[in-house]
């Protein structure tokens, strides 16, 4: 796993925005824009795939702990701050002004059952089970009895 895989990992758990990561890295002075962090998301075959350096990793978390617990002077619960970037990361529902449809909200009894279809393979012979009871010999010599 390199440092790629850990970032990406980081960001879809975290739910970041390149923005957003480019907000973090300012916390600590690290300059970066978003469409150099955006290489660094690439597959490893695409043409503008970036290897991501030590220290870029290392300035991200740093910075990332001063986001989400951010300074002794003004501390942050960390919980507070990711149920923000869950509510920006939710899309946004278009207004009918947008032209957009609205989207319908279905309930339990809006869907009817199918009836079952036929099966296409023919149903098999019902075998007769041997009881594995009757196949056990004992070693005293004799046959157990029902």
């Amino acid at each position: 796993m390199n440092n790629n895989d850990i970032f990406k990992k980081l960001r879809v758990a975290l739910m970041l925005r390149d923005d957003q990561i480019e907000q973090i890295l300012m916390l600590v002075d690290f300059r970066m824009s978003k469409g150099e962090i955006g290489n660094f998301f690439r597959t490893a075959d695409h043409p503008k795939y970036v290897e991501c350096g030590d220290q870029v990793l290392r300035n991200f978390l740093n910075g990332l702990v001063i986001h989400l617990r951010g300074t002794k002077e003004n501390p942050k619960n960390p919980m507070d701050v990711i149920a923000i970037h869950k509510t920006e990361a939710r899309p946004k529902e278009f207004t009918k002004s947008e032209g957009a449809t609205p989207k319908k909200e279905f309930k339990p009894g809006d869907f009817k059952k199918k009836p079952a279809s036929k099966s296409k393979f023919a149903a098999k012979k019902p075998t007769k089970k041997i009881e594995i009871v009757e196949k056990v010999q004992y070693k005293n010599g004799k046959n157990k009895k029902d």
